[in-house]
């Protein structure tokens, strides 16, 4: 099923927003690129400009200074409606419409772009299959939906019309810790399969560290501090308000970037013959296998697979040794 076009690279060259009688700027001269098809996570505390930054992509704020390139081209200029309907745009309380059934909801965007009814139809059908919502639910209202399907809809409708670009302000932060966390992993998969360049705004630093290929750090002023990979911050904070805000327990963050079946595995007659050794699937993180290892006297797991069938194992050196590798690896740019 191709459900892409091409992502488009996102640039802010220079960007500068002031509003009247405001005694400092709410982002002040911020650069960055945005590779195409990468999520970069704006964060950083309360009044940082964060939002301010993402909502002047799509014009729902206008510069002072500076200039914001979409796939290279200024978005000054251009129709407002023009651009926010290449944009998807993702909220934290979703916004659908209540008098609307979920396809309809879906296929607002292509029906203002003047689809004809089976093309929005298949579209919208199709998008039901990616978000992993049963068919049947496309004739269900919001209201019949839960929070977290809700909020699924509210992504499936920004990618109705195939946008180059999308922007999520804080999407899942209305929900509950347990659905957040599989509406997060949701949208990862999603994205591994369709590639969109992401703006994804939160104030969650670990939400940040989960969800982005490059975490844009702002403080109080819109000022950049920090614009790297998620494992670069942790291993190398910029200055002290970096490392104060990703956190002390930055070791245990960067492990949970990496997932076992991302790294060399060790034998499995490396596990423990004594007693019954512990298990940990392949799709779970370093962070994952240490806290297993803590709870069994710090025995190596055994690694499998889909199956249940053993891959390898995994030990406390064999963590131990990626740590020190992820740290060693060449800083991204961060332009």
């Amino acid at each position: 099923m191709n459900t892409s076009s091409t992502a488009a690279p996102l640039e802010f060259v220079g960007v500068t927003k002031r509003y009247p009688h405001a005694e400092s700027a709410a982002i002040d001269d911020l650069s960055f690129t945005v590779p195409a098809g990468e999520v970069c996570v704006l964060v950083g505390p309360s009044g940082c400009g964060k939002t301010t930054a993402m909502r002047l992509v799509n014009r729902m704020i206008d510069l002072t200074s500076g200039d914001i390139l979409i796939d290279d081209a200024t978005i000054k200029g251009r129709s407002t409606t023009e651009l926010r309907r290449d944009i998807g745009y993702v909220i934290q309380h979703v916004g659908l419409f209540p008098h609307l059934n979920i396809l309809k909801n879906i296929s607002v965007v292509p029906r203002l772009l003047g689809w004809d009814r089976k093309r929005m139809n298949d579209r919208a059908h199709e998008l039901l299959d990616l978000i992993g919502l049963p068919q049947e639910m496309g004739t269900r209202y919001p209201s019949q939906l839960s929070g977290g399907q809700r909020q699924r809809v509210g992504v499936a409708r920004a990618l109705a019309a195939d946008p180059p670009l999308m922007l999520m302000d804080e999407p899942f932060g209305a929900i509950d810790p347990i659905n957040r966390d599989r509406l997060q992993n949701e949208f990862l998969r999603l994205q591994r399969e369709i590639r969109k360049t992401v703006v994804f705004v939160t104030h969650d630093i670990d939400e940040a560290i989960k969800m982005g290929d490059r975490i844009c750090i702002l403080r109080e002023g819109g000022q950049l501090v920090q614009y790297d990979t998620p494992a670069n911050i942790l291993a190398d904070p910029a200055d002290e308000f970096v490392a104060q805000f990703v956190g002390a327990d930055r070791g245990l963050k960067r492990l949970a970037l990496t997932r076992l079946d991302e790294i060399d595995l060790e034998d499995v007659s490396a596990a423990p013959r004594g007693g019954q050794a512990g298990s940990i699937p392949r799709n779970a993180t370093l962070r994952d296998a240490l806290s297993a290892m803590m709870s069994d006297s710090m025995r190596p797991l055994i690694v499998t697979d889909e199956d249940g069938g053993p891959v390898g194992s995994v030990s406390i050196e064999l963590i131990n040794k990626s740590l020190r590798r992820t740290t060693t690896e060449p800083t991204a740019s961060t332009t």
